[in-house]
Parts: C-alpha cells; structure tokens; sequence
C-alpha cells in the first residue's frame, strides 16, 4: 500500500472507517491475486487436488462478494463525493481520474467474467487450468488499479472530504453489506 492514513490497523479496517477499509480491501485484493498465480503454478504438478479446489473457491468467493462491494463502493459513494467537494479545474483533475478507475472495474469485472469459469472447474475438481495470459492481465491490471487508488485517489479524499462525506460514505458501505447501525 502506498498510503498510510491514521487509524488504518491492516485488512480488518471496518466501515467506520471507510478510506481505511477500502484501503485495506486492497490488501486482500492482493493477497487474492498472488493465490491465483501460485494456483496457476499448482496446477500442471497436482491437478485439481482439494488445496486447488479450496483455492479456487476462496477466490471465486472473494471476487463475487467483496471486490464487487469494493467497486460498488467506490462508483456510488466516493467518487461522487470527490466530485462533489471540487470545482473549476480540479473538478476535471477528479473526473478524469474516476473515470479511468470506472473504466479499469469494468475491464476487471470483463476478465472476472473470463477467469471465472475456469476457477469453477477446479473447485468443482475438473482438471482445468485458467489461461495464464488472462490471469497475468487480471493481477496486472489491478495492481496498477490499486496503485492509483491507493498513491492518488485516497489521499485526495482524505485531504478533500468533510467528517461527513466520509461518515456518509461509511454509513452507504453499511447498509449495501447489511450491517446494521449501532
């Protein structure tokens, strides 16, 4: 991560904090991305074994939940905030950059549609192994994703946003996860 921000305690980062945890989602992204290579290296030696298919399926879940919810996050709730808070010639700085982060999710989201199948074979324990190309992009793209995110976006929210953007922000991340508020 190229950011820290204050109160940031690693991937259990929770709503109540909502710069820090889609920060610290990216962690998880990460570590989700690096299974996915090492899953690619099992493959040609064990097959389909129950690490792989265990592998598979942690993978799959995460992409189908959590990144979603991340990517959610981000479109309908901050980057319109960002927006929001600028004007004049900053406002096109901004948009610029949302843009292009919109533009990597759907790219992402495209490759996920690509690579997913192929993970559901081998956690239904077919002998199946993703496109090594497909899963190079996928990493790829979203390391340089979260780098922009994590060198540009988010500082600039931190420094941009009000205390109540983000506890709004945080608030939206509730309930689109079905937590409660206390």
């Amino acid at each position: 991560m190229g950011t820290e921000f204050p109160g940031f305690s690693g991937p259990s980062a929770s709503t109540e904090a909502p710069l820090e945890m889609l920060a610290a989602c990216h962690v998880r992204v990460e570590r989700q991305c690096a299974t996915l290579e090492r899953l690619l290296a099992h493959l040609p030696a064990h097959g389909s074994d129950a690490q792989a298919r265990a592998a598979a399926a942690a993978i799959i879940r995460y992409f189908d939940t959590a990144a979603v919810l991340h990517h959610a996050d981000e479109e309908t709730d901050l980057f319109p905030a960002l927006l929001e808070s600028m004007a004049g010639s900053d406002a096109v700085c901004i948009q610029g950059l949302t843009a292009g982060l919109c533009a990597d999710h759907r790219r992402l989201e495209s490759l996920w549609r690509t690579l997913r199948p192929s993970l559901q074979s081998i956690a239904a324990g077919e002998p199946v192994t993703p496109a090594p190309e497909a899963v190079r992009e996928f990493n790829q793209l979203y390391a340089a994703h979260m780098k922009r995110e994590d060198d540009e976006l988010l500082p600039m929210a931190a420094r941009l946003l009000s205390d109540q953007d983000i506890d709004r922000i945080g608030r939206a991340m509730r309930e689109r996860r079905g937590i409660k508020d206390v």
